[in-house]
């Protein structure tokens, strides 16, 4: 008999959830929180709603927004010395996943010591962390339900991939609304990471039976409402989807981990500012291709899940269809297609494939996989 593990924090969903930050923070023996954000969501008015919530609670608060796309060690050493010297004793992250990572990463340090560097790769952590909750305001990296914290290590120019149970959140508060203040750029790029995990989880060697209800259910919302999200900001219903969507997938994934798509984005994202997402849409069609041989069988539900009709046809002649249904719908939402549209040099190829080689997301992939694949779906890429 399988035992499967499935973990995830509370969950408070829905609009106005936001709201519930400082009682959250209050339930879990806060009494001085540390809230990290970043610009972006301050100037979008999110931030002053948290501090709002944290005031009727009658709790102290310090904020931290120095955090970029892509965050970097340095940011999460500077929040670790502002969560010391404030006297802090829980954590809130509100924003995309760069503030949720950088606010995990301050509290394996803040208990733990040392360098975030200690901790890159699978179960280094060994003291428990302060009290977690994370808002996350894209639909998007699902860092408010994962144990993951990817970090980007300034000097080796790499992200490094953090996995441990200590980091999934003791409260993850999704609110839609907070999805309308997102260009369509973010929205596309966000949603196509909610696919991508959602895919990932599902043909990952780690996927479970509780993992594979989140991931076909997060593949069938973003089939059907990334599109009209993309489109309108103030359409309710798509936002509340693709908020669903993120979930779902930020919980298939955390549990089942991921594979080569995001081994390669981090390695990727490690040296240029390009959004997450950005790489992850340019890179999974050619990385389902690669991987379809492993798993055709779920490949082909992959098909079904996205609204093709594989009545007929073989499962290897369904997931290519799948591929081209990824294809089709980066292009209607003007995700980039190529690695060289957003920057990358022919000539960094070789490196970004050992790195990628070394990620911890690669150990659940599917098929097998050497440098040289790595190299050449690379090129595929670009």
């Amino acid at each position: 008999m399988n035992i499967h593990k499935f973990v995830m924090p509370e969950v408070i969903f829905g609009n106005g959830a936001i709201e519930h930050a400082g009682e959250s923070c209050l339930r879990l023996g806060a009494t001085n929180v540390f809230i990290v954000s970043d610009p972006g969501v301050i100037e979008a008015g999110w931030l002053d709603v948290v501090i709002r919530s944290c005031k009727q609670a009658n709790l102290q608060y310090t904020v931290f927004s120095d955090v970029t796309m892509n965050p970097k060690d340095v940011e999460v050493e500077k929040g670790c010395k502002a969560y010391i010297e404030n006297e802090c004793d829980a954590i809130i992250g509100i924003g995309g996943g760069s503030p949720l990572d950088v606010a995990k990463a301050v509290a394996i340090l803040v208990t733990n010591g040392g360098k975030i560097h200690d901790y890159e790769g699978v179960n280094k952590i060994r003291k428990p962390l302060p009290p977690q909750v994370m808002i996350p305001t894209t639909a998007g990296s699902g860092s408010e339900v994962s144990q993951f914290s990817v970090i980007v290590d300034t000097l080796g120019q790499k992200k490094m991939t953090i996995i441990s149970k200590s980091l999934i959140p003791d409260i993850a508060i999704i609110d839609p609304e907070t999805l309308s203040t997102k260009n369509a750029h973010l929205t596309a790029s966000t949603g196509l990471d909610v696919l991508t995990h959602g895919i990932e989880a599902y043909v990952s060697l780690a996927a479970t039976p509780l993992t594979d209800v989140q991931a076909k259910n997060a593949i069938s919302l973003v089939s059907e409402y990334l599109r009209p999200s993309v489109a309108s900001k103030i359409n309710k219903e798509a936002k509340t989807k693709m908020a669903m969507a993120s979930l779902q997938a930020g919980l298939a994934f955390s549990n089942a981990i991921l594979g080569a798509v995001h081994a390669m984005s981090h390695a990727v994202g490690g040296k240029y500012p390009v959004l997450h997402g950005d790489i992850n849409s340019i890179l999974l069609p050619h990385v389902m291709e690669y991987n379809l041989l492993a798993n055709p069988k779920k490949f082909a539900d992959i098909a079904a899940f996205l609204g093709v009709d594989i009545r007929g046809l073989s499962h290897m002649e369904a997931g290519r269809k799948a591929i081209e249904c990824i294809k089709q719908l980066t292009m209607e939402i003007d995700a980039p297609q190529r690695l060289s549209d957003i920057g990358l040099e022919k000539d960094e190829i070789p490196h970004m494939s050992l790195v990628a080689l070394d990620d911890a997301c690669m150990i659940t992939n599917p098929r097998d996989v050497t440098a040289e694949d790595i190299e050449e779906i690379f090129r595929r890429a670009w």
